[in-house]
C-alpha cells in the first residue's frame, strides 16, 4: 500500500513541476527581473552597503531580531543538505549542465527572492517580542484573500515544520550510521531532543544559534573548496567549458538531456536557495530595518551565496574528482569526490558538513513552520502542539526512506512555489513602488525610512509599521 502510494505521488509531483510549477517560477523570476530593472546585475554595491549597514537591528520598536540574524536564519534553511547532497543528485540526473541552470536560476531567482522579501517585510505583523510575516500574511492583507493564506500556511507547516525535517534528519543518520556505525534509531533520538531543547526557545535562541552556526559551517566548507581548486586551477576552465557545453551540446539537445538538465537544475536549486519558494520570506519578516527593500537586497544576496557560491564549490569538488561516473547520486557521489581529493580525512569532514548543515536548516525550518502555525491561531497549546510534533518528525528521520520523504517534499514545496509565485506576480505594483521609494531617497542622500502614506490603499493593514 505503501509502495502504490509513493508511486502516486511522485507521478502527482512529475506532472505538478513539469506543467505547472517550473513555468510559474521561471516565468516570474523573469518578470520581476524586468520590473526591477535587472536591479541583480546592476546594484551590487547597493546590496552589500546594505548587508554591512543592517547587519545590527535598529531596534525601532524594541522587537524583532537583526537583519543579519534573519539573513543567517534564512541562509541557514538554504544552505544544507541540498548544496551538498541536492547538487550531486542534480549532476547525477541531469549531468554537469545542470549546474549551468542553476546558476541561471539563481540569477533571475534573485528577483523573485527580493520580491517576496519586501511583501514579508510590507505585511508583517507584531507577535510576543518579534514579528512574524511571510505568504501568508501578504496572501490575507496583500491580497485579501484569506482563504488562500490558510492554505499557503497550513502547507508550510507540512513542508517546513514536519517533511523537511525528515529529509535532514535522514541524511544525519545516514552519513553518521556509515562513518561510525551509530544505529539510526539512537541519532534520531539523540537529535530530536536536541530539537527540542532549540524549538521551545523559540525565534530568538534560533536566531542566537544560527548567527554562530552558519557563517562557521560556510566558511569551512569554502575554505576546503578554495583548496580543492587552488590545487587545480589548470582544469577549472575545463570544468567550466563541460558544464556550460553539456547545457547547450547538440548530443544533449539530440538526446532530450537539455530538458533534463533544465529541470533539475530549477528543481534542485530551488531546494537549496528556496527563491520563490515562500520559506525564506518568514525570517525574513522576522527583521526590525527602517525599509522593507533592505531586507529584500540582504536576501537576495542569500541566493547569491548560496547556489553561485556554495552550490558551485560542490559542484566544482564532484566535477574536478576525475569521475565520469555520475550515476550514483546524492551524498554517496559527494563523499566518493571528497576522499578523492583529500582521502579519509574528506569523508570525515564531509560527515560534519552535513552534520552541521543539516541540523542548521532544521532548526531554520522550524521556524518557518512556527510561522504558518501562528498564522493558523494564536493557541499557545497548537503552538506547543506543533514544537512536539516538528520534534517527531525529526526523530522519523531514522526509521524512514530517503526517497519516501523527499516525495513530501517535492509535493508540499510545489504546491507552495505555485501559490507564491502567483501572488508575488499579483502584488508586483507593492513590490515596485517600493523598490523606487527606497532608490528616490538613496539618490536623495538619505537612509531610506518607509513612510507607510506612501501606499494609502493600505492603510490598517501595515501593522508593522503603521504603529512604529
Amino acid at each position: 500500500m505503501i509502495d502504490a502510494l509513493f508511486k502516486h505521488v511522485s507521478a502527482a509531483n512529475e506532472a505538478l513541476w513539469g506543467w505547472c510549477v517550473l513555468w510559474l517560477l521561471v516565468g516570474t523570476s523573469v518578470g520581476l527581473t524586468v520590473l526591477l530593472r535587472g536591479f541583480q546585475f546592476r546594484k551590487w554595491r547597493t546590496m552589500f552597503a546594505v548587508f554591512g549597514r543592517e547587519s545590527e537591528s535598529v531596534r525601532r520598536n524594541g522587537l524583532g531580531i537583526s537583519s543579519f540574524q534573519a539573513f543567517c536564519v534564512s541562509l541557514g534553511a538554504r544552505v544544507g543538505t541540498g548544496n551538498l547532497a541536492g547538487v550531486a543528485s542534480a549532476i547525477a540526473v541531469g549531468g554537469p549542465g545542470a549546474v549551468f541552470w542553476m546558476w541561471v536560476m539563481a540569477l533571475f531567482g534573485a528577483a523573485t527572492a527580493f520580491a517576496e522579501a519586501v511583501l514579508a517585510q510590507l505585511y508583517k505583523r507584531r507577535g510576543e517580542g518579534s514579528f512574524f510575516g511571510g505568504p501568508a500574511y501578504y496572501m490575507k492583507y496583500g491580497l485579501k484573500c484569506a482563504p488562500m493564506g490558510v492554505a499557503f500556511a497550513a502547507v508550510l507547516v507540512l513542508n517546513q515544520g514536519m517533511a523537511s525535517h525528515i529529509v535532514q534528519s535522514n541524511a544525519i543518520c545516514g552519513i553518521l550510521g556509515e562513518r561510525t556505525g551509530v544505529a539510526a534509531g539512537v541519532t534520531a533520538v539523540v537529535l530530536a531532543v536536541l530539537a527540542v531543547a532549540v524549538f521551545f526557545g523559540g525565534v530568538r535562541r534560533v536566531s542566537r544559534i544560527s548567527s554562530v552556526l552558519v557563517p562557521f559551517m560556510a566558511l569551512g566548507f569554502l575554505a576546503l573548496a578554495a583548496w580543492v581548486a587552488l590545487t587545480h586551477l589548470g582544469e577549472l576552465p575545463r570544468i567550466v567549458e563541460l558544464i556550460v557545453s553539456d547545457a547547450f551540446g547538440l548530443r544533449e539537445v539530440a538526446g532530450g538531456g537539455v530538458g533534463v538538465a533544465v529541470m533539475q537544475g530549477v528543481r534542485r536549486g530551488l531546494f537549496s536557495n528556496e527563491a520563490g519558494e515562500g520559506s525564506a520570506p518568514n525570517a525574513a519578516a522576522t527583521a526590525d530595518v527602517s525599509h522593507p527593500v533592505k531586507q529584500g537586497f540582504v536576501q537576495a544576496l542569500g541566493v547569491f551565496a548560496d547556489t553561485l557560491v556554495v552550490c558551485t564549490c560542490t559542484a566544482a569538488i564532484i566535477l574536478l574528482a576525475e569521475t565520469e561516473d555520475f550515476g550514483e547520486g546524492g551524498i554517496v557521489l559527494t563523499s566518493r569526490a571528497m576522499a578523492a581529493h583529500l582521502g579519509p580525512f574528506g569523508a570525515w569532514f564531509l560527515m560534519g558538513a552535513v552534520v552541521l548543515f543539516a541540523y542548521s536548516t532544521i532548526i531554520s525550518n522550524y521556524v518557518y513552520g512556527e510561522t504558518g502555525v501562528r498564522f493558523l491561531t494564536q493557541s499557545r497549546t497548537a503552538l506547543a502542539a506543533y514544537r512536539v510534533l516538528s520534534a517527531a518528525a525529526v526523530l522519523s528521520g531514522g526509521f524512514v526512506t530517503l526517497d519516501q520523504a523527499w516525495c513530501a517534499v517535492d509535493l508540499t514545496m510545489g504546491v507552495m512555489v505555485a501559490m507564491n509565485v502567483a501572488t508575488l506576480w499579483l502584488l508586483r505594483g507593492d513590490v515596485k513602488r517600493l523598490f523606487d521609494d527606497y532608490i528616490a531617497q538613496r539618490a536623495a542622500g538619505r537612509d531610506p525610512v518607509f513612510d507607510p502614506g506612501i501606499l494609502p490603499e493600505r492603510a490598517g493593514v501595515l501593522d508593522g509599521w503603521e504603529k512604529a
